[in-house]
């Protein structure tokens, strides 16, 4: 087994997509991943706390991390499941989640993830499909804080504030507006 593991290639991505709870479970769903995580990164304080981060005193954003096994999925199908988990004209936040930490941004980890980002941010501008230019940021990806232990899996741990928490924010009802039924084409 050990050389099984020893012959996989996993690669990690980083993406900002508002409310951390929100990205995780869009992207658990897809064949080829090995670990979600939330955290934090993009900041200038060193270990931010999930306060720090909430009230806009630490600079990061709030990110998930994803280890993904590159043999059975690639970069360019998280890039397709990020853009449709995000408003990616907000440059003040998502959806009722308002604030520096809650604005979209691709960390690469790897030149051909930035380049592979680069692309897919100018298809998505020109397929004209949001009425407003894209302002998601595309960064080197820096240090992962991981948030704390409560926030890992929450829509997992407390499926119930997950939901209300999803339905009262609005992210539901933008994404069946802007992709409608092709939203689960990443899915098939």
């Amino acid at each position: 087994m050990s050389n099984v593991m020893e012959n996989k290639k996993y690669e990690t991505a980083v993406f900002a997509g508002g409310c951390f709870w929100c990205m995780v479970s869009p992207f658990d769903v897809l064949d080829g991943i090995i670990e979600v995580r939330s955290g934090y990164m993009g900041g200038h304080k060193e270990n931010p706390t999930y306060k720090d981060v909430k009230f806009q005193t630490s600079g990061h954003y709030e990110v998930i991390s994803i280890i993904y096994d590159l043999s059975i999925i690639d970069y360019n199908k998280l890039l397709q499941a990020f853009w449709r988990q995000v408003d990616p004209t907000d440059d003040e936040g998502q959806f009722q989640d308002r604030g520096e930490s809650y604005r979209t941004a691709i960390f690469y980890t790897t030149e051909e993830q930035r380049e592979k980002a680069e692309v897919s941010k100018k298809v998505m501008n020109d397929s004209r499909r949001f009425p407003e230019p894209i302002v998601t940021k595309i960064l080197p990806a820096v240090t992962f804080y991981e948030a704390e232990e409560y926030h890992q899996d929450f829509y997992i741990k407390s499926p119930v504030e997950y939901k209300l928490d999803r339905k009262v924010s609005g992210r539901d009802e933008f994404i069946q507006k802007y992709w409608g039924e092709e939203y689960f084409d990443i899915y098939k």
